[in-house]
């Protein structure tokens, strides 16, 4: 009964527009105050101490590199070295984009960021080449999920922060299933290209390539600072975001020289901003947590689930059902922040590993990116192509079937995420 008052609540003041951070605290505050004996001590407490931990530290830094990668000119070279690789095949630009945002996953650690930064550069390109404005908007909106999974992942810390779980772990968990799914959206782009008979470019010879690849490899080599230094224990998880955002200045302003010094200021107030936004939803979403342990809800559910004697198969089904419809209507912070307190303990208890939990949980965020009405990657994507909101919906669905399918997999074949880590010694 508490449970159903509680997310009743919540579903009401989401209803009527509020921001979800708003609509987490207003929750808290009205159930509180009006039907518990918490101190108002203890509630303030908790807001100060919700985000008073090491790892979330790992955000504000990751999102600032993200920021001088995306306008330093270093998509616009990764873009290039993935052309050259693969653009003489079906559909070449394409499939250049799926590996293009899968690089600049690999360096940025955001959807939104890598669907603009990729999508900005080759959407033009695509088009210029005679390809559909459909199939190109289809392939950067999918395609930039992989900003999630690929590591690092600013949703990964969300999720390790929610449940104390491993960001190290995780990291190295999201490599396989990464490029697994990028080899599953680049499989449905070639297919579709070869159904269309869409235009390939000129092969690129060797030296052509190898030119690219030098041209790129000051970026690539971020993902190396980032997952060599967490796996060798030069430095933290958190402690990797502050250097690839000393790297990733580095890199933007004296060895590419795209951004000047004068840039800066602009590039750190839009990383400010964009942190303050996350770190006040958090902020919001461990008093939301706070509410549900302390009314023992997460504890109640999971030892209901047992008594039903719901499978784990049965539970999976159900908590992903539950994660895709939520992804229609909330962002991905919003989601992890407030399902993974409720969901994790259930999951535990039926004795599914904690890493093999979060990556599944970050595969549904990944397609709640390009669901309506409220997909990010989908917004971003409109105001590159200029499409409407149902257009881009119905040009995804393609690559949103195989990312359905992909999740069907990552969700049964749990040595999928666990394999490299636990080869690695991470579990």
């Amino acid at each position: 009964m508490t449970a159903l008052i509680i997310f009743t609540l919540l579903m009401l003041l989401m209803l009527t527009g509020m921001p979800v951070s708003i609509a987490l605290g207003l929750t808290v505050m009205t159930f509180l105050f009006t039907m518990t004996n918490v101190p108002v001590e203890s509630v303030a407490l908790k807001l100060f101490t919700g985000i008073e931990k090491f790892e979330i530290m790992a955000i504000p830094f990751f999102i600032l590199a993200g920021n001088f990668l995306t306008h330093g000119g270093v998509a616009k070279r990764m873009v290039n070295f993935a052309t050259s690789m693969v653009g003489h095949w079906f559909g070449g630009l394409g499939l250049a984009g799926v590996v293009a945002c899968a690089l600049f996953a690999a360096v940025s650690g955001s959807s939104p960021a890598t669907v603009v930064a990729i999508g900005s550069i080759l959407l033009p390109a695509m088009l210029k080449a005679g390809f559909p404005k459909e199939f190109g908007a289809g392939v950067i909106a999918s395609s930039g999920g992989l900003g999630i999974l690929i590591p690092p992942s600013i949703v990964m810390v969300m999720y390790a922060v929610a449940t104390n779980s491993s960001i190290g772990a995780l990291f190295i968990a999201g490599v396989v299933p990464g490029f697994l799914l990028t080899l599953f959206l680049g499989g449905i782009t070639w297919y579709r290209a070869k159904k269309g008979n869409y235009p390939r470019q000129p092969k690129a010879s060797w030296t052509q390539r190898l030119k690219a690849f030098k041209d790129s490899v000051w970026g690539l080599l971020l993902i190396v600072v980032v997952m060599g230094g967490i796996y060798t224990g030069i430095f933290t998880p958190t402690e990797a975001a502050a250097m690839s955002a000393v790297y990733a200045f580095v890199i933007a302003v004296f060895v590419y020289k795209d951004m000047g010094l004068k840039d800066v200021p602009k590039v750190l107030l839009n990383s400010a901003s964009m942190s303050a936004m996350l770190l006040y939803i958090i902020t919001n979403a461990v008093l939301f947590s706070f509410l549900l342990t302390n009314e023992n809800i997460p504890q109640s559910l999971a030892a209901w689930m047992v008594d039903q004697g719901l499978g784990i198969i049965a539970f999976l089904i159900i908590v992903n059902v539950m994660l895709l419809m939520a992804g229609n209507f909330m962002e991905p912070s919003s989601i992890m922040l407030i399902f993974a307190p409720i969901l994790f303990p259930m999951a535990m208890a039926l004795g599914i590993h904690p890493v093999h939990f979060g990556i599944i949980m970050v595969v549904n965020m990944e397609i709640g990116m390009i669901t309506p009405p409220v997909g990010l990657n989908l917004y971003v994507a409109s105001g590159i192509t200029k499409m409407g909101l149902s257009e881009l919906t119905v040009a995804v669905l393609p690559w949103l079937f195989t990312m359905l399918a992909f999740l069907m997999l990552i969700t049964y074949v749990p040595e999928i995420s666990l394999w490299l880590p636990r080869v690695m010694g991470m579990l």
